[in-house]
């Protein structure tokens, strides 16, 4: 049962990553800068101007590719992209900024993911079993109900460390931007108010009910299926 928990998860967490990556891109882009004036701008700006983006494999990664805009045809005579891709990505942090370069924002991601990991499956597990006769498996609408609201949930809860973990991320590029966690905290809240804390969270909803409800049905259906 473990080695076919572990393939179920793998193939549910993948379709999730397809399906949510243009959310999480956009969500990255709004958190860490300040030139959208709000979701659908973000998504039309993108779509109109730069090219189609490949998932990375480093959280890190991902969030400087996602920042990086690349207009779809460049202008003879205009500079390449920082980055070429991944690889060229995590080459260019280590010759830059070192190895410790590769694991920025880290706290901030370990303090983002401990506690909404916890909420995401016992939001989970509650509403199904609030929705569930005992003895009976949930209806695959009530996983995808259930899934959906646990990602939300959990987002509701992430989203103020998620947009200082982004912005760690960003910040080295730009030498002495912030000394640390709490730092990037202190300085966005006087820079910008807490409403800063949850730039994202529309997005970060919009995006977590269909993720979660098909990452959570697929588990469902592939265990089923081969038990």
């Amino acid at each position: 049962m473990p080695v076919e928990e572990f393939v179920a998860g793998w193939i549910s967490g993948a379709l999730g990553l397809v399906l949510g990556h243009p959310f999480d891109t956009v969500k990255v882009r709004l958190q860490t800068q300040t030139t959208y004036r709000g979701i659908i701008d973000c998504m039309v700006k993108t779509y109109r101007h730069e090219s189609v983006y490949c998932l990375a494999p480093f959280d890190l990664i991902k969030v400087r590719l996602q920042n990086q805009t690349e207009p779809r045809a460049r202008p003879p005579g205009s500079p390449p992209p920082r980055y070429r891709g991944p690889v060229h990505c995590a080459v260019s942090i280590f010759q830059e900024e070192g190895p410790r370069g590769l694991f920025r924002g880290a706290w901030a991601l370990t303090l983002r993911d401990t506690p909404t990991m916890g909420i995401y499956f016992v939001t989970y597990e509650w509403l199904c079993r609030q929705s569930t006769r005992d003895g009976q498996d949930p209806s695959p609408a009530r996983v995808l109900v259930a899934g959906g609201f646990a990602g939300i949930a959990s987002w509701a809860v992430a989203t103020p460390l998620d947009v200082i973990k982004s912005r760690l991320q960003m910040a080295g590029l730009k030498r002495g931007a912030y000394r640390g966690v709490l730092d990037c905290m202190v300085s966005s809240a006087r820079q910008e108010g807490l409403g800063v804390f949850f730039r994202g969270l529309t997005i970060n909803s919009a995006r977590a009910f269909p993720v979660n409800a098909v990452t959570f049905l697929s588990y469902e259906y592939l265990l089923r299926s081969w038990g």
